[in-house]
C-alpha cells in the first residue's frame, strides 16, 4: 500500500536521533477506527441483552446500528467491485449478514459485520502510523544549513534542499550534518548510528565521507556538499520505505485468496436456485426459503471464524510475552518464513560499548575516568562506568579539554592524563592511556551480546531451513566478531541503508521469504522489503517499530523464534479449521440442493461449525501453546 505524500517543508530543524517525537494520527482520527469501535460496542450491548432474552426493542436498535456502522464500507467496497465487474467477499458478507437478519439470526450477522470492521480498522491504523514515522524521518536532516561562500569568508543560511553539488557548509559543534559530502577541513567525532547502525562515533577529517542526519561532535568541520539534497541517504530511507509499501505484493489470508470465485459460486448458485424453480412453476415462497436457506448455510461465517480466531489467539498469546504482532495477516506470514537476516548493533548486541579488557597499569583506569568524567561521548561514559563498578575512587579533574576527533586531556591528581583512541589491538575500539606522556594502560571495548543471542539464532536456523545471515553497517571486524559469537558464518559488513534493503529483494526474487530482525532507522527500509520485519522494542528508533510486522517490546531475541513456532502452529490449526468448515458447509448445501433441508436445521448446523471452529482456534490462548512455541515446536 502506498505511503502518503511526504510535506518536507515540516521538516523540523533539529531533531532527536531516535526520531521519536514523531507526529502520530491518533488511532481515534481514522474513520474507520471510529466505525469500527461504535459497530463493536453496539454489538457488545446487544448480544447479553439477547442472549438473556431481553424484549426486542433493548437490542434491536442496537443490532441495528452494528450492522449499520460495520457495514456502510464494505457495502461500499462490495459496490465499487461490482461496477469493475467483480465480487468479492465483502458484499458477499453484507448480504449473508442481511440475509441472516431477515430470518431473525441477528447475532450471527452482527458478529460477521464487527470482524470485517475490525480488521479494515487495524489496517487503516497500522498504514497511517506507517506513514507518520516515514514522516518523521525527515526531521532527522536538519531544514536549513550554512552555506560557506567567497572563498569561505561569508556565511549564509539556506534551505537545506537548495544544496548542490560543490557547495561548501560549515558544520558547527553539536549540529547536525545537513548533506551527504567529504570533509574539507577540521577533525570531529560524527555520530551516525541512525544511519549506518555504528555503535560509536566514528572520527571526521579531511577526505572521510559524512552523511547528512549524523551528528556532529565537538569539533567544527567545513564539508563539501557531493549530492543533490534527493540522493542523501536519509532522503533514499524515504524513498525505499515508500517503494516497499507501494510495490510490496499484498499477502492476503488464505480465505480471501479464493473470495471472487467463493462469491461468485455463492451468488450464482443462490439466484439458480430461486429462479429455476420459480421458472418451472414452483411455489415463489418455497423457492425464496431455499434460496435463502441456502445462502444462510454456505455464508463465510464459518469460513471467515476458521481463520480468524487461530490467527487472533496467536496474537494474544504472543502479546502476553511481548510480542506485539500488527495483525492476523503478519501472524500467517510469520510461518511461512524460510530466510532469516539480523542486523548487528542493538539487534543482537546491547548497542552500548562495554570496557571488556584493561592492558597495562590498573591504577590507570581511575585517571582515565576522572578524565573522562565532564564528556559526553560513549566511550567515556563506558570508562567511568566500568571505574565504578570496579569501586575506584575517582580524583578531581581540572583543565579539562575535549580534542576533537581524538580524545580527551586532563589534570588530575597532578598528572597529565590523555585518553586517545589507540589502534592494532584485538578489541572493536580501543583507547590509549598517557600519564604525563608515557603510556599506561590500553582499554578495549566491545558491544556486549544480548543474552540468549546464540542460541535465538540456532533456533531461527532451524526454523527456516537455511543458515542465518548478518547484514550490517559496521565494520568488517566488528561484525565478524559477533558472527563466530552467535554461530552466523554468511556476512555482510559495511552495508548502507539501500544495500541492506537490496540484499533482502535479492533473496525475495529468488523466491525465498525473509524475516528480518533490525531496530534502527538505517533497518526501516530492509525491514519494509521483507515478507516479515522484526524489531526490537526498547532500542529501535520510531521509523523500524512503525515500519516492521511484529515488534519485540522487552529485546527478548528468544522471543522471535518462539512467535515464528506460534504462527507455524496457527496456519496447521487454519487448515483445520477450513476442512471443518468446508465438510460442513459442503454438507449442509448438499442436503438442501439433493433434498429439503429445514431452515432451523441449516441454522443450527451453520451456528454449529461456526462455534466448532471459533472453539478450536481459541486453543491457542492457552499458556501451554507459548511454552511449546518456546521449545520450537511448531
Amino acid at each position: 500500500m502506498a505511503l502518503p505524500e511526504l510535506d518536507t517543508a515540516q521538516a523540523a530543524p533539529h531533531a532527536p536521533a531516535s526520531v521519536r517525537a514523531v507526529r502520530r494520527t491518533r488511532a481515534t482520527a481514522l474513520p474507520e477506527v471510529r466505525w469500527a469501535a461504535l459497530a463493536a460496542l453496539a454489538f457488545l450491548v446487544a448480544f447479553p441483552l439477547d442472549l438473556a432474552g431481553a424484549p426486542a426493542w433493548a437490542w434491536g436498535p442496537l443490532y441495528a446500528v452494528c450492522y449499520a456502522a460495520g457495514g456502510w464500507e464494505p457495502a461500499l467496497e462490495g459496490l465499487r467491485a461490482l461496477r469493475e465487474r467483480t465480487l468479492d467477499v465483502d458484499l458477499l458478507m453484507v448480504v449473508a449478514a442481511l440475509g441472516a437478519a431477515a430470518i431473525g439470526q441477528y447475532l450471527d450477522g452482527g458478529l460477521l459485520i464487527v470482524i470485517f470492521a475490525v480488521s479494515g480498522a487495524l489496517e487503516a491504523l497500522a498504514t497511517r502510523r506507517t506513514a507518520d514515522s516515514v514522516r518523521g524521518l525527515l526531521d532527522l536532516a536538519p531544514a536549513t544549513a550554512v552555506r560557506l561562500t567567497g572563498a569561505g569568508a561569508y556565511e549564509e543560511t539556506v534551505e537545506a534542499t537548495a544544496l548542490r553539488p560543490g557547495d561548501t557548509v560549515l558544520v558547527r559543534p553539536g549540529e547536525r550534518l545537513p548533506a551527504d559530502g567529504t570533509v574539507l577541513s577540521g577533525a570531529s567525532d560524527i555520530d551516525r548510528a541512525g544511519i549506518t547502525g555504528e555503535p560509536l562515533p566514528a572520527p571526521a577529517t579531511p577526505g572521510d565521507e559524512v552523511f547528512a542526519g549524523s551528528l556532529n561532535g565537538t569539533g567544527a568541520l567545513r564539508v563539501r556538499v557531493d549530492k543533490d539534497p534527493g540522493d542523501f541517504v536519509v532522503a533514499r530511507i524515504v524513498a525505499l520505505v515508500e517503494e516497499a509499501g507501494a510495490t510490496k505484493a499484498p499477502t492476503q489470508l488464505f480465505v480471501e485468496k479464493i473470495e471472487q470465485r467463493y462469491s461468485v459460486g455463492v451468488v450464482v448458485a443462490t439466484l439458480a436456485l430461486f429462479g429455476l424453480p420459480v421458472a418451472f412453476g414452483e411455489d415463489l415462497t418455497e423457492a425464496l426459503l431455499r434460496a435463502m436457506t441456502f445462502m444462510i448455510v454456505a455464508s463465510p461465517c464459518a469460513v471467515v471464524l476458521a481463520t480468524m480466531p487461530p490467527l487472533l489467539s496467536a496474537i494474544a498469546t504472543a502479546g502476553r510475552h511481548g510480542v506485539l504482532v500488527k495483525s492476523a495477516v503478519v501472524m500467517e506470514r510469520l510461518g511461512a518464513v524460510d530466510r532469516v537476516a539480523l542486523d548487528k548493533t542493538g539487534t543482537l548486541t546491547e548497542g552500548t560499548p562495554r570496557v571488556t579488557a584493561v592492558r597495562g597499569d590498573a591504577t590507570a583506569l581511575a585517571l582515565a575516568a576522572a578524565a573522562e568524567l565532564p564528556s559526553e561521548h560513549p566511550l567515556a561514559r563506558a570508562v567511568v562506568a566500568e571505574a565504578r563498578a570496579r569501586g575506584l575512587r575517582l580524583p578531581e579533574a581540572t583543565d579539562f579539554a575535549a580534542e576533537p576527533g581524538k580524545g580527551v586531556r586532563a589534570v588530575v591528581d597532578g598528572h597529565e592524563v590523555r585518553v586517545h583512541r589507540a589502534s592494532g589491538t584485538h578489541g572493536d575500539t580501543a583507547v590509549e592511556v598517557l600519564v604525563d606522556g608515557a603510556p599506561a594502560a590500553v582499554l578495549e571495548f566491545s558491544d556486549r551480546l544480548r543474552e540468549g543471542a546464540p542460541g535465538a539464532v540456532a533456533a531461527l536456523g532451524r526454523l527456516a531451513g537455511t543458515a542465518p545471515t548478518l547484514l550490517t553497517g559496521d565494520n568488517a571486524g566488528a561484525a565478524a566478531r559477533v558472527a563466530a559469537e552467535t554461530g552466523i558464518d554468511d556476512v555482510r559488513a559495511g552495508l548502507l541503508p539501500h544495500e541492506k534493503a537490496e540484499a533482502v529483494r535479492e533473496w525475495e526474487r529468488a523466491g525465498a521469504k525473509v524475516l528480518l530482525v533490525g531496530d534502527g532507522v538505517n533497518d526501516a527500509p530492509a525491514l519494509a522489503a521483507a515478507h516479515a520485519g522484526v524489531a526490537m522494542g526498547r532500542a529501535g528508533s520510531d521509523l523500524a517499530l512503525e515500519t516492521a510486522d511484529v515488534v519485540v517490546v522487552h529485546d527478548e531475541l528468544g522471543a522471535i523464534p518462539a512467535v515464528v513456532a506460534l504462527s507455524r502452529r496457527a496456519r496447521r490449526l487454519v487448515v483445520q479449521n477450513l476442512v471443518i468448515a468446508g465438510v460442513c458447509i459442503g454438507a449442509l448445501v448438499v442436503w438442501d440442493l439433493a433434498g429439503h433441508l429445514p431452515l432451523p436445521l441449516g441454522v443450527a448446523g451453520h451456528e454449529g461449525s461456526t462455534v466448532l471452529v471459533g472453539l478450536n482456534g481459541l486453543r491457542l490462548l492457552r499458556e501451554a501453546a507459548w511454552r511449546r512455541a518456546e521449545t520450537g515446536r511448531a
